[in-house]
C-alpha cells in the first residue's frame, strides 16, 4: 500500500472513530479508541489483499462487529455511507423492533 494509501486509510479510520466514539454506549475510554483506529485502519489497508471481493461498508462494519463482539459491552452505529471525495462519514444506529442495540445483553 502506498504511503498516500495508507495515509487515507488513517483518515478515514479517524473520522468513522470520532463518529462511532461519539455515540457508543457505553463511551468509548482512551485505549478502546485507539484499537478502534487500529481496526478500521487495518481493515482499510486489507482491503486490496482481501480474496473475496466485498464493498468497504461491508469491510468497515464487519470489523465494528468484531471490535463489539470481542468486547461483550459496546454497541454502537455502523457506517452507512463513506464520501470518498471528502471523507465525509454518515454512520446509522442497528435496531431490532425500531429501538437501538443496547449493550449489556442486547434487547
Amino acid at each position: 500500500m502506498s504511503r498516500d494509501a495508507a495515509q487515507v486509510a488513517s483518515q478515514v479510520a479517524d473520522a468513522i472513530v470520532t463518529a462511532y466514539a461519539a455515540e457508543a454506549k457505553p463511551p468509548l475510554t482512551q485505549e478502546l479508541t485507539a484499537r478502534l483506529r487500529a481496526v478500521l485502519t487495518d481493515a482499510l489497508q486489507n482491503q486490496a489483499a482481501e480474496v473475496a471481493p466485498s464493498t468497504t461498508l461491508d469491510r468497515l462494519n464487519a470489523a465494528l462487529d468484531a471490535f463489539e463482539a470481542d468486547l461483550r459491552s459496546v454497541v454502537g452505529p455502523r457506517v452507512a455511507m463513506l464520501d470518498d471525495a471528502t471523507g465525509a462519514v454518515t454512520l446509522e444506529h442497528r435496531s431490532e423492533a425500531g429501538h437501538p442495540l443496547r449493550a449489556f445483553g442486547g434487547q
